[in-house]
C-alpha cells in the first residue's frame, strides 16, 4: 500500500505576503514616503508596519538616516529571499488567473507634452487592441516633473528629452531631436530648411520660462554664440507658443514633431537651427519598482515600434546620420 506524505511546510512570521510587500518596496525605493506614493498609503501606517513587523521578527531590519532607511545586515541578508517569494508567488497568482500568457495591469506612463501628444494616441489604439486587460495611466508634465514621479514610484515608464552627448546607464535612446525656430506662414527666416542660430539675435520670442531644459540650452547657448535671445512673453504651455507665434507672429524654438500638424497644414513654418545645431534626445527608462513586469515589458515595445514608425514620418531622427526631419 503506498503512503502518502504531506510536505511539511511551517509558516508564521512569513505568511502574511502583504507585509512583506511593504518590506520589498521601503528597501528598493530607500524611504518611507516613496514607499507608500507606490503602494497608494501613508507613511505613518507604513511605518507602524514597518515596525511591528522587526517586533515580529525579533530584528531590526533598517537602519533609519537623515536621507531616509537603509537595509540593515539582518534585511541585507534576507532580501533576496523576500524578492523570490514574493516573485515566486506573483507568478502563482498569474497562471491561477490565466495572465500568463496575457499581461494584466495598469502601466503608468509619464511624458512631456510635446512628446505624448503625438504618442499616447497611437499607444493606445495599440494596446487596447492588442493587449485589452493592459490599462494605460498617462501622465504629463515638465522634466522636473517627470523625474520626480520616476524617482517617487509613481510611474512604471518615463519618456524625457535629455542634452548632451551621452545617456545614463539605465536609459534607452529613443530618437535624436533638432530644433528648429518657428515663425508664421510666409515669415522669411523660416521660408527655407535652415537657419543659422545667430539669426535668432533679438527676435521677438514666446519661450519657456526657467528652469526649463530647452530653455537653459538656449540660453547657455546664447551666451556662448554672444547673441540676444528675447522672449516677449514667457509661457509653459505649448498649444499658446503655437497660437501665438502664428497670431502675433512671434517666434519660438521646438522640436518639428511639436508643431507637425500646424507644419504641415501651412500653419506654421519650420527652419532647423545650424551652425551650430541644437539637439536632444528622447529617451525612455522603466522605474526600478516598475508595475507588472510583462505588461510593462510590451507597453515598452510598443512605444519603440511607434517612434520608429515617427521617424519614418519625419518627425525625429533614430540615428544622427539619418536625413533631418526638415529634408525628409
Amino acid at each position: 500500500m503506498q503512503t502518502f506524505k504531506a510536505t511539511n511546510i511551517k509558516l508564521d512570521v512569513a505568511a502574511d505576503l502583504q507585509k512583506w510587500r511593504v518590506f520589498l518596496a521601503i528597501a528598493e525605493l530607500g524611504s518611507l514616503t516613496r514607499a507608500a506614493l507606490f503602494l497608494d498609503s501613508n507613511q505613518s501606517l507604513l511605518s507602524r508596519q514597518l515596525n511591528a513587523m522587526e517586533r515580529e521578527c525579533g530584528a531590526r531590519l533598517f537602519n533609519r538616516t537623515g536621507r531616509g532607511v537603509d537595509l540593515s545586515e539582518t534585511g541585507r541578508r534576507i532580501f533576496p529571499q523576500v524578492k523570490a517569494l514574493l516573485e515566486g508567488a506573483e507568478q502563482l497568482q498569474a497562471e491561477l488567473r490565466g495572465e500568463a500568457h496575457e499581461p494584466v495591469g495598469q502601466v503608468r506612463i509619464a511624458t512631456l507634452p510635446s512628446i505624448g501628444h503625438h504618442l499616447v494616441g497611437q499607444l493606445f489604439t495599440r494596446v487596447r487592441a492588442r493587449f485589452p486587460s493592459v490599462h494605460l495611466k498617462i501622465l504629463e508634465g515638465s522634466s522636473g516633473q517627470v523625474e520626480e514621479w520616476l524617482t517617487d514610484a509613481r510611474v512604471d515608464i518615463a519618456i524625457l528629452y535629455r542634452y548632451g552627448p551621452a545617456l545614463p546607464e539605465e536609459e534607452q535612446s529613443l530618437a535624436t531631436v533638432d530644433s528648429y525656430l518657428i515663425g508664421a506662414p510666409g515669415d522669411v527666416l523660416t521660408a527655407g530648411e535652415e537657419v543659422p542660430f545667430a539669426a535668432l539675435d533679438g527676435l521677438p520670442f514666446i519661450l519657456p520660462s526657467a528652469p526649463n531644459g530647452l530653455r537653459n540650452a538656449l540660453d547657455a547657448l546664447a551666451r556662448q554664440q554672444r547673441i540676444t535671445l528675447s522672449p516677449v512673453i514667457e509661457a509653459d504651455s505649448l498649444p499658446l507658443m503655437r497660437s501665438l507665434v502664428e497670431r502675433e507672429k512671434l517666434y519660438t524654438v521646438l522640436p518639428l514633431h511639436a508643431v507637425w500638424q500646424e507644419f504641415e497644414e501651412g500653419k506654421l513654418q519650420a527652419a532647423r537651427v545650424v551652425g551650430p545645431p541644437l539637439q536632444r534626445m528622447v529617451s525612455m527608462v522603466t522605474a526600478k519598482s516598475k508595475g507588472p513586469d510583462k505588461a510593462v515589458t510590451l507597453v515598452v515595445r510598443e512605444i519603440v515600434e511607434i517612434v520608429d514608425e515617427m521617424a519614418q514620418r519625419g518627425m525625429w531622427r533614430l540615428r544622427p546620420q539619418e536625413a533631418s526631419p526638415a529634408a525628409a
